[in-house]
């Protein structure tokens, strides 16, 4: 999965937090799942951090449940929501499929309550039922028995769907020193939204229009968060060096790299180096 968000302020204490991916079987809806329980005080900002994906989250300190979708800048929550429970991430397969509701419809969005979506009975007692879990390991297998008896396949076409994780690839490594294709490649081996688009038969306007319905951002957009994303799970590795994490993640170099952070997050590389290592790289 990946990473949702982060404190507003740094903090010494470190977060608890456990990821799973999702089964097969349930990939073309589900990204992955989190646990998570973030230090007692209450009251404390969050960092949101660009995503392209819809994340369902249930807190069981009084919360709820909610779903927070996607977005192509940071955004600065006064009081943190969720503070300890889980989070699943929805691919735009996986939001239509739950809740009928398109991913575009949520864009944006901090947090929607899942009552609205599903009816407050069944959000009660989603979030009933994964409080009373003994472990984490209990609340993964519960959601994973929720989700396969709720999912309808339904919303974005197979291409959509296909665009969508095309894009969110890392650049090729064997291409990183090739010259770039002006149809299909940029510098640093990325794919460009044309070449998805040649790839799959169809035009840039078809999958223009197709990510405005399904997804909420362009596609161009879901290239660029999707680099920033690598770029920070880059930087939660302890020994992360910026000029090789800006090749590496598909920037044209380090000073790319620290523009995209920047206008991104709002933070310099170093400064979120430092945010994600204090939190254990464990951001929900």
């Amino acid at each position: 999965m990946s990473i949702h968000s982060l404190p507003g302020q740094p903090r010494p204490e470190p977060y608890e937090l456990r990821v799973r991916a999702a089964r097969p079987r349930l990939r073309p809806y589900v990204l992955g799942w989190a646990g998570f329980r973030t230090p007692a005080t209450a009251g404390q900002p969050t960092r949101m951090l660009p995503l392209n994906a819809a994340t369902l989250i249930v807190d069981f300190t009084g919360a709820g449940a909610f779903v927070t979708g996607p977005r192509s800048a940071a955004t600065l929550v006064p009081q943190a929501l969720w503070r300890h429970g889980v989070a699943v991430g929805l691919t735009p397969a996986g939001m239509a499929a739950l809740t009928g509701t398109p991913m575009s419809e949520v864009a944006g969005a901090a947090a929607v309550p899942l009552e609205d979506l599903l009816g407050a009975r069944q959000s009660g007692e989603l979030a009933g039922r994964l409080a009373e879990q003994a472990g984490w390991a209990e609340r993964f297998a519960l959601l994973e028995r929720w989700l396969a008896t709720r999912l309808r396949p339904a919303g974005p076409d197979d291409l959509i769907m296909r665009a969508w994780r095309r894009l969110q690839q890392p650049p090729d490594a064997r291409r990183l020193q090739e010259p770039p294709d002006a149809r299909t490649r940029e510098p640093g081996g990325r794919v460009t939204v044309e070449g998805v688009a040649a790839e799959l038969g169809v035009s840039r306007r078809y999958l223009e229009l197709g990510f405005r319905r399904a997804v909420g951002l362009s596609p161009k957009t879901v290239a660029r968060v999707a680099r920033f994303q690598r770029a920070v799970r880059a930087l939660s590795r302890p020994a992360a060096a910026l000029d090789e994490a800006a090749l590496a993640c598909g920037y044209a170099d380090q000073p790319h790299l620290t523009r995209e952070v920047r206008a991104m997050a709002g933070m310099t590389p170093g400064q979120l180096f430092a945010f994600v290592q204090d939190t254990g790289a464990a951001a929900h």
